[in-house]
């Protein structure tokens, strides 16, 4: 049962968030209402997680969705590339990029919850590349930043971002380095007042158009868990070259860049919190970011199952409709309860997050078992799609080739695996 006090702070930020919607410039326009055809929201205490003002900020986020992104996902798509400074600049405006971070530096000052709701409504863009980049530039690229980072440095790179004034990237895959952090290579070494940079990142989402980068470095010769930092890194500056940018099965719309760095000199007071700390900021930042992947999928999951009963009640196959054989309309249920099963393991992962526990082996198995549901779902319903599946006109068959980064990125399967068997001191030690 919660406490009083946790009691009364809910209750202050719903009031806050409901005087902030009412109130709000940026949220309260007519074409950032509810209206006609939204989803009707349960009433208090009807969802485990959200209020009213979760679907409030849900609904808002629908109607950009819907007149500002969707009609132009399969130009994107076509293009490789989607313009992220105008379409974070209308998330900015509308004060979607930094929904949990503090109001002095532009955000709402929600708890993560609110995010969480966001990726979720994120999932309705048609594709997995324009939500992928609005989740670094709000959720991945800034959370180390608005916990550690200076006023000077939340003022420089924080509020622009926050605004949607300027692109961000997060710079800790290499070559050699992508689950396994603590090998990276890049350096970072104190010279006078700067930091010089030597190295190299690679599979940086938003790395062709971003404006800074928060880069993981090797500050120091020390362990490897102790002598790295978190940087702010202007992609300007001399000596940052991006090398090219990456062809990717999937994920179309959203470049993603290889990048070098040349004697590349930063201003020291770029550092974000403490030097060495870097490793440490980066693995609590992973937490946010996996559930925030996970809340992102069940959207996603749930269009392509809704989408697949639809056709597969319209498509014919020896006189009667595809859904009405037992192997399909049964194997729809299963996905759709696991589905569900995996929500209600977010929801849990959140709830606790929120009060301050450490979720690192809920949000790796949600991670987990989210990377091979989706797999096993859009293989499954592709299949039932016959032909139309394997072109690139529905849903199921983009979900399916962007989906599949799920179980590779921030952390592949067996790095979630293995962080779960150590939470079950199952995990043989390192001689």
């Amino acid at each position: 049962m919660a406490t009083c006090s946790s009691m009364l702070l809910a209750r202050r930020t719903r009031t806050n968030l409901g005087a902030l919607l009412r109130c709000s410039p940026r949220l309260l326009s007519p074409s950032r209402c509810w209206g006609s055809g939204a989803s009707v929201a349960p009433g208090d205490g009807d969802h485990v997680l959200y209020t009213q003002e979760h679907y409030a900020l849900k609904a808002s986020l629908r109607k950009i969705i819907d007149k500002e992104i969707n009609p132009f996902v399969d130009k994107w798509e076509e293009e490789g590339q989607f313009p992220a400074h105008q379409v974070f600049k209308t998330l900015g405006q509308a004060g979607f990029l930094g929904v949990n971070k503090q109001t002095e530096y532009g955000g709402l000052g929600l708890d993560f919850s609110y995010s969480i709701a966001v990726a979720e409504e994120l999932g309705n863009i048609r594709c997995g590349g324009v939500p992928m980049a609005i989740g670094v530039q709000a959720d991945m690229a800034t959370p180390a930043l608005a916990r550690f980072g200076s006023d000077e440095l939340k003022r420089e790179f924080l509020v622009p971002t926050i605004a949607g004034d300027v692109v961000a990237c997060l710079g800790v895959s290499e070559p050699g380095a992508g689950s396994d952090v603590a090998s990276i290579k890049t350096t970072a070494v104190r010279k006078g007042d700067d930091y010089v940079i030597n190295g190299g990142k690679m599979w940086i989402t938003s790395g062709c158009q971003a404006d800074w980068m928060c880069l993981l470095a090797n500050s120091s010769n020390g362990p490897p868990h102790q002598n790295k930092s978190l940087i702010c890194l202007p992609m300007k500056l001399p000596g940052v070259h991006v090398a090219k940018k990456i062809d990717k099965m999937g994920m179309r719309s959203s470049d993603t860049a290889q990048i070098f760095f040349e004697d590349v000199r930063v201003p020291s007071k770029y550092l974000i919190g403490e030097e060495g700390m870097g490793f440490t900021y980066q693995m609590l930042q992973f937490q946010e970011e996996r559930m925030w992947g996970v809340a992102n999928i069940l959207t996603p999951m749930e269009n392509v199952i809704n989408e697949t009963i639809d056709y597969t009640r319209q498509r014919k196959i020896f006189n009667q409709p595809v859904l009405h054989n037992q192997t399909v309309h049964f194997l729809l249920a299963e996905l759709a309860t696991d589905v569900e099963l995996l929500r209600s393991l977010l929801y849990q992962a959140v709830a606790l997050y929120i009060k301050g526990n450490d979720v690192t082996k809920f949000a790796s198995m949600a991670k987990l078992k989210a990377g091979r549901l989706v797999r096993e779902l859009t293989d499954s319903c592709l299949q039932f799609w016959g032909g139309m599946g394997f072109t690139n006109d529905v849903l199921v068959s983009r979900v399916y080739r962007d989906s599949r980064l799920m179980s590779i990125g921030a952390g592949a399967d067996e790095v979630m695996l293995s962080i779960i068997c150590k939470y079950m001191e199952t995990l043989p030690s390192k001689k």
